[in-house]
């Protein structure tokens, strides 16, 4: 369906229509599982970008004018100061903590709904419908599949024991023997309290829900000469 000229409000009404339900249903997995930008921010966008397309459509009559005409316009910088717009908003929405970076994935839904806006304002219907199925299938569909896949999952474990506790090397040969990966090791000696502090940096193929912790870990902090043990994932 392509872009007419001359748009009428029934059309802009099916447009705006579409564009409000594009943006409910891909918003809706946004909002259920709690991000910052739910349902609202991707609605919002999505009509912003709808409503600039329907207004390139108005203006259409009006482009092509000579050089020395009162108005001249270049109507794709409308949307394409659309596009510049949200992503400030989707860096906005991506966030760092500690080793974590999150809100990669509501981004990328703010940029979905902006293109879905732009096709169904512009008049490309069946174009928006198939990439907003499309979209719920990637958020929605892929999240299942995603969940039953092993995920290679970063974690820390500091550990602090006396002259009598484990050595360096039993400690890395157990968590070898867990199914752990060593990426690093650090070790702090403090030869007046005589302990040592081993920090290892560990990676581990797991089930994305996997939370628990792994038995080794247990075993190490009732292990003798351990005083202090300290586990951290970092997914």
């Amino acid at each position: 369906m392509g872009m007419p000229v001359h748009l009428g409000w029934g059309e802009i009404a099916l447009r705006l229509l579409l564009t409000v339900i594009a943006g409910v249903l891909i918003g809706y997995d946004r909002s259920e599982h709690g991000k910052a930008a739910g349902m609202r921010t991707t609605l919002l966008v999505c009509l912003a970008a709808s409503v600039a397309m329907i207004q390139v459509n108005l203006l259409l009559p009006m482009a092509g004018k000579a050089s020395d005409s009162f108005i001249t316009n270049d109507l794709m910088r409308l949307p394409l100061g659309i596009l510049t717009g949200v992503g400030f908003i989707g860096a906005g929405a991506i966030m760092r903590r500690d080793n974590i970076i999150v809100g990669v994935t509501t981004a990328a839904t703010l940029w979905l709904v902006t293109v879905v806006g732009l096709c169904l304002g512009g008049g490309q219907l069946a174009l928006g419908v198939v990439a907003t199925a499309l979209g719920i299938f990637a958020l929605q569909g892929l999240r299942w599949i995603e969940s039953r896949l092993r995920q290679q999952i970063r974690t820390r474990l500091a550990i602090m024991v006396d002259k009598d506790g484990p050595s360096e090397a039993e400690l890395r040969q157990r968590l070898l023997q867990a199914g752990f990966a060593i990426a690093g090791t650090r070790i702090i000696l403090n030869r007046r309290e005589a302990y040592r502090e081993l920090i290892f940096e560990l990676r581990q193929l797991r089930l994305a829900h996997d939370t628990t912790t792994p038995p080794v870990v247990a075993e190490l902090a009732h292990e003798a000469g351990v005083m202090k043990l300290r586990w951290d994932a970092m997914r």
